[in-house]
């Protein structure tokens, strides 16, 4: 039995990279497509969200003189390629899968409504949406706790290339400890950066946990599901 009835999963766009630095990694979307595509044999209902920073990140380019509304277009757009990236290789492997974009843009994608997302994943189908929320100076990372909160996920996994929250970051302090579990709360008092502080507190406003675990390693996903405690827990 999964832990979870339906899951929001919210993946990092530069995880897309894989060892290449840039762009899509056609064996890192093949392993994530695998790894997704066992929990839905799970009978898991799956909501997926993806960055696009491996191709266009609206902030960087407004640091370099793009217009910030353009550049954060350019970055929705960005998730819509990795989105379709990733129906692609779930069909590849006989998963049924839709892609909703959060701006107009048939026939790339239907245009999301929450009932849409929801009728299409109890029909068995992951639903990648796409387009972020469709509104410049918002991130993904908000993009995905608003689709989780609409589609009534029991959580968000956040699948990142760390496997969970540290007293602090732990590429570069050593001595950085893992909490298995820690409260909205405390994130903020300690100063933590689990997600943007806007989707951190929409989550905690309507009380949707995150599971903070790491996404690369192949297997996890379904370790996540079965209860295993390979992460980090972020609740009320």
């Amino acid at each position: 039995m999964a832990k979870f009835k339906r899951i929001l999963l919210k993946l990092s766009g530069e995880s897309l990279q894989g060892e290449q630095g840039y762009g899509i990694d056609v064996k890192r979307l093949n392993e994530y497509a695998q790894q997704i595509k066992e929990v839905a044999d799970m009978g898991v209902q799956i909501g997926i969200v993806i960055g696009g920073g491996n191709i266009f990140r609206g902030l960087t380019g407004a640091g370099k003189g793009f217009d910030r509304v353009r550049g954060d277009q350019m970055g929705m757009l960005a998730t819509v390629i990795n989105s379709l990236g990733l129906c692609s290789a779930l069909q590849a492997i006989g998963q049924k899968t839709t892609v909703l974009t959060a701006i107009r843009m048939e026939p790339i994608g239907e245009l999301y409504t929450k009932w849409k997302a929801i009728e299409a994943m109890e029909r068995g189908e992951v639903v990648i949406m796409s387009g972020g929320t469709g509104n410049p100076y918002f991130t993904t990372d908000t993009g995905s706790s608003l689709r989780g909160i609409e589609i009534e996920a029991d959580v968000m996994l956040k699948g990142t290339r760390v496997d969970g929250v540290y007293t602090a970051d732990p590429e570069k302090d050593p001595t950085a400890t893992k909490f298995s579990e820690i409260t909205y709360d405390e994130i903020y008092n300690r100063g933590l950066k689990v997600m943007d502080l806007t989707a951190t507190t929409m989550c905690k406003m309507n009380d949707l946990p995150i599971y903070v675990f790491n996404m690369d390693i192949v297997g996890n996903l379904k370790k996540v599901m079965e209860g295993e405690d390979i992460g980090t827990l972020v609740h009320n």
